[in-house]
């Protein structure tokens, strides 16, 4: 199993002559970065529906071995608020999506602070989920016919299997029986610091772990630490291990299915201040994580 250390995003203005070298073209950025890191959450599809051909050209611009995390489009998650969300939901995987192939990893669905738990509802959207390519395949088939034939990519060359990670940010979340639902859909929940803004819970929910470092003391702008990132590694390794850390901040009193090891993905949102790069290269060194070349 795998540990996969990256940065949410990639293109930000302040980043250039920082971290990007200050001659760097802007088209240049993803090849760029995508050297330095094995993995980048890709947030743009959170705000609007990409098209194919960028897609394509992100897959084109990384190495072999990289991986995409794709945010999933708020619409269905703030503005349908997890309702009537099946065409939505076949729209975006008829937007390009599949055309990642192998380099598509985990899709984040994080929901907005004011969407309170409410277990039928997950459970319509948890179930609605496809699992692999083919299942993802046959759902984008069933797009709105707003999704002309330029704006969709069915192609599929072969099955992978797809994840999803969920991150809450309302308080009633934070009970059994949501973490008992996401384990029945091998779903995981995101470990999301955010300064203590919202909920942060380390409940295993599937075989893989999906972290969302935002900043331990100011929300998107503060760096971690030395201490902060040692104590994240060492989180990270007990995860990798298929246990969990003994001090493990948990609303589940029922242990998660023992594994041999997980795989963890790790992202970094820190960027406001130019820290989310730095951040994650330095974590990435204490687990000795290499990007792809």
């Amino acid at each position: 199993m795998s540990v996969r250390i990256g940065i949410s995003g990639w293109r930000y203005a302040p980043w250039r002559g920082r971290f990007y070298p200050e001659d760097l073209p802007q088209r240049l950025e993803l090849h760029y970065a995508a050297r330095h890191f094995s993995s980048i959450e890709l947030n743009g599809s959170f705000y609007a529906l990409q098209r194919p051909e960028s897609y394509r050209r992100w897959y084109a611009d990384t190495p072999r071995g990289f991986v995409f995390a794709v945010k999933a489009p708020r619409f269905i998650t703030h503005i349908r608020r997890l309702r009537e969300v099946d065409g939505p939901l076949a729209n975006f995987f008829a937007s390009g999506v599949l055309a990642l192939g192998e380099k598509l990893g985990p899709v984040l669905w994080q929901l907005p602070p004011s969407l309170a738990y409410d277990a039928a509802s997950i459970e319509h959207f948890l179930a609605a989920l496809p699992r692999d390519s083919r299942q993802a395949q046959a759902l984008a088939r069933r797009h709105e016919p707003r999704m002309t034939p330029e704006r969709t990519w069915l192609a599929v060359s072969a099955n992978h299997r797809l994840r999803h990670a969920l991150e809450i940010r309302h308080p009633s979340f934070a009970c059994a029986g949501f973490i008992a639902q996401l384990r029945r859909h091998r779903v995981a929940l995101v470990v999301a610091d955010t300064a203590g803004r919202w909920p942060l819970l380390e409940d295993v929910t599937a075989g893989f772990m999906y972290l969302r470092l935002h900043g331990d003391k100011e929300l998107y702008a503060s760096g971690y630490d030395d201490a902060a990132l040692d104590e994240w590694a060492r989180r990270i390794r007990a995860w990798q291990r298929g246990g969990q850390p003994g001090d493990a901040r948990t609303v589940s009193d029922a242990a998660p299915p023992k594994r041999r090891s997980r795989d963890v993905y790790c992202y970094f949102d820190n960027d406001t201040k130019v820290r989310a790069p730095f951040d994650a290269r330095r974590l990435a060194e204490r687990l000795r994580e290499r990007p792809a070349r």
